[in-house]
């Protein structure tokens, strides 16, 4: 039975309706939705009867066109599939439709030699291995490459159609950047598939780059009452001629690539080039030297990325560096496995000796991007004491998010799910300012004032009698943890502890007996890593020896209702 197009644009609406268990359809509900799409695909702006609408049901129910829809009417009213699985689109083919499809293969065939027609050769090898299973009923013979569960490809009709008649369209797009989805005209000059995901080629205005939309990103297509604006001098194979994938920057000339693959990897490379430039330049006992003319973009990095170790960027030096840096960066993903067990190790070593150093707690990349953060900060506020930074997260509040990430949460949890943070400071022991402090425990939670002393410079040391220390209890139930933004060792000031000194408050007599009858722990921290630590644990540090900076953020947690009268920082909830 001929089933014209109009037909089949209001079958596929109801069968997509029907399949949207989240609403309840009525026949009206159905109306509206097929004069909606048939408007959206055919510019047909003449409702549909409900007696269209009735009759298509009625047709989709029986055998005629092989649907057998099982629609059923719940409540006299609500329409919906009494198998919430079906589909029309997952009916299989008929004798007749396969024995049309087998004709259409033998005419495409036919032209499988010719050289304008050598795209087609994959396209009927498809035909041929989903009608061979269609009429067998057994499994395909060949898997081709496919993304089943790819968003966007019911796009791919109404741009394709839009880039034929020449018609503009208003697209609402979200970006992956983007927080907020926007709208604009759009003039669609070429549809382009890249590793399974599809994308449009266009315009938004006249005289405008060409810009290039991923379809898994639209969020909406509608008509455009805008006159098209066709391409003037545009070739899609020059476009894309520099550049692998599908990312152009039209300001970027290309440049030659160089780079070597082992002879294990070489073969793969040479019978697939990574591009149509490439050739080879070297040959040697152990790879061949390659090079490939093109633009620097995201698909190249991701290329040379995904052979790993297998091979090595000779040129240019910027592309080298960017690999170098992603290698690094993926490797600090590696490095730390905050384990159920060795968090519980951390903790017991914390009880008992007062303090812990977990490396590689943050990523390099967290890292930089914090010193970043703080340095255009310090920048913008010359005022600012040039080596200290306090009440650091309600100053520069984008550091918290860097800071508390997932590594860092799961350390704070795992001790105790009430802590919130009673204080945040940033504090640089540069060259400039080669400080140091005397052995001492610290007595209180948050300090305003800078206190100088004879052999001492620094925000820590009090009088055990100033009024405002906290209770031991308070004290023994703070932590703190410093992360560290450099390498920190002896050279250049790190933390000597006294293991095991964290239990009690200690008189100055008592220090100085307990530190020179005690080894101290030297506290060697790598950028990157965190030092945990008690606040009565006996600390000091030295003047450095070295040029080298020692950046710190020092935090200090609690899960104690603050005491009325104390002068402590504002309460920070972290969970």
């Amino acid at each position: 039975m001929p089933v014209n197009r109009n037909a089949l644009v209001r079958y596929r609406t109801i069968d997509n309706c029907l399949k949207n268990r989240q609403r309840r359809w009525t026949l009206e509900d159905l109306v509206d939705a097929c004069s909606e799409a048939l408007y959206e695909y055919e510019g047909i702006d003449k409702g549909v009867s409900k007696r269209s609408i009735q009759m298509d049901i009625q047709l989709m129910r029986s055998d005629k066109l092989g649907y057998n829809a099982p629609i059923v009417v719940m409540e006299k009213k609500y329409y919906t599939y009494d198998d919430p699985e079906y589909s029309i689109t997952n009916i299989p083919l008929t004798d007749q439709d396969l024995g049309k499809l087998t004709e259409v293969v033998e005419i495409l065939r036919q032209f499988k030699g010719f050289s304008h027609f050598q795209e087609l050769s994959g396209m009927v090898q498809r035909l041929e291995n989903k009608i061979y299973s269609a009429k067998t009923k057994q499994e395909p013979i060949i898997d081709f490459e496919k993304n089943e569960d790819l968003k966007g490809l019911e796009y791919i009709e109404t741009l394709y159609q839009a880039i034929i008649n020449k018609k503009a369209l208003e697209i609402t797009y979200q970006s992956f950047k983007a927080r907020t989805a926007n709208s604009f005209t759009f003039h669609a000059y070429y549809l382009k598939e890249y590793r399974n995901r599809w994308f449009v080629l266009g315009v938004k205005k006249k005289n405008t780059p060409v810009m290039n939309l991923a379809l898994d990103r639209i969020v909406k297509i509608q008509d455009s009452d805008s006159r098209y604006s066709s391409p003037e001098g545009f070739n899609i194979t020059d476009f894309f001629k520099d550049v692998i994938g599908v990312t152009v920057n039209h300001d970027s000339p290309s440049e030659k690539v160089v780079f070597f693959a082992d002879k294990e990897t070489a073969p793969y490379i040479e019978t697939k080039p990574i591009h149509q430039s490439q050739q080879i330049e070297e040959t040697l006992p152990n790879g061949i030297v390659f090079s490939i003319r093109v633009q620097l973009n995201f698909e190249l990095e991701r290329e040379i990325l995904g052979f790993g170790d297998r091979i090595k960027v000779i040129s240019p030096e910027r592309l080298k560096r960017r690999i170098k840096e992603q290698f690094e960066n993926a490797l600090d993903l590696y490095q730390y496995d905050l384990s159920s067990a060795s968090l519980q190790s951390i903790l017991k070593k914390v009880t008992y000796k007062g303090f812990a150093i977990l490396n590689y707690v943050f990523g390099k990349k967290e890292v930089n991007l914090m010193r970043n953060i703080i340095f255009n900060y310090q920048k913008d506020n010359p005022l600012e004491e040039p080596h200290a930074i306090r009440n650091l997260l309600e100053k520069i509040p984008a550091l918290k998010k860097i800071i508390f990430n997932s590594n860092l949460l799961s350390i704070l949890r795992r001790m105790n799910q009430g802590l919130f943070l009673t204080k945040a400071i940033f504090f640089d022991k540069s060259p400039e300012a080669n400080w140091y402090v005397t052995w001492h425990q610290d007595l209180t939670i948050n300090v305003k004032d800078k206190i100088e002393a004879e052999g001492f410079t620094g925000w820590t040391k009090k009088d055990d009698g100033c009024g405002v220390c906290p209770p031991e209890e308070i004290l023994k139930n703070t932590i703190t943890i410093r992360i560290h933004l450099d390498d920190t060792d002896e050279e250049n000031g790190a933390l000597r502890v006294v293991p095991g000194s964290h239990n009690k408050k200690l008189n100055s007599s008592e220090i100085q007996l307990i530190t020179q009858n005690s080894i101290p722990f030297v506290c060697d921290v790598a950028m990157c890593g965190i030092h945990i630590m008690k606040p009565l644990l006996l600390h000091a540090s030295s003047k450095a020896t070295n040029q080298k900076h020692r950046r710190v953020l020092h935090l200090e947690f609690n899960s104690i209702d603050l005491p009325v009268g104390l002068e402590w920082a504002e309460k920070q909830l972290i969970f």
